[in-house]
């Protein structure tokens, strides 16, 4: 099977990353959807969140799409159909060191549960992104046990980065695998 990866993802590397290394490319899909200003806040905060993981080296794209460009994704590599929060793909071996993959957040999605749970869409874009790192490192959250510790994982990792831990959320039906 191959690989899954972003549309329009980050250049091909010219070498692998060396030991200690990280690279966090984070590229947006339409012109305007974020500021530059918080396409560089949220490579900072991936960067700080990559480090006190501790998994290197890391090479790291995340993607900023809209609510219909995460739902393409959705439907084509998890054939669920419609939007959802965060997409992640490791590209890593299994394994091996490091972390390497790409995480799909959809800003649309940030901005309306920000607005839900009364904190700044910004930092429900990092929670995305750190839930993906999390994964990336080989944490999941589909058994309610796992989540639980997911959840305990992201709280801690944001606070470790400078940020607010995320607030309470309504429980979400449990999902199945196929």
């Amino acid at each position: 099977m191959r690989r899954p990866s972003l549309p329009r993802g980050r250049p091909p590397a010219t070498r692998p990353p060396q030991a200690g290394e990280i690279t966090i490319a984070v590229d947006v899909s339409r012109r305007g959807l974020l500021p530059a200003a918080d396409v560089r806040w949220l490579e900072g905060v991936a960067r700080r969140a990559v480090t006190f993981i501790g998994r290197l080296p890391a090479e790291i794209s995340i993607r900023i799409l809209d609510d219909p460009g995460i739902a393409a994704l959705h439907d084509r590599w998890l054939g669920v159909p419609g939007p959802t929060d965060v997409i992640t793909f490791d590209l890593g071996t299994p394994g091996g060191p490091g972390l390497h993959g790409d995480i799909a957040v959809s800003v649309d999605t940030a901005r309306r549960m920000a607005k839900e749970v009364g904190w700044d869409s910004r930092y429900e874009l990092a929670y995305y992104a750190v839930h993906g790192l999390l994964h990336l490192a080989g944490e999941d959250d589909v058994a309610p046990d796992d989540r639980r510790r997911m959840r305990a994982s992201e709280r801690r990792l944001l606070v470790a980065v400078g940020l607010p831990g995320p607030p309470p959320r309504r429980p979400r039906r449990p999902r199945r695998r196929s």
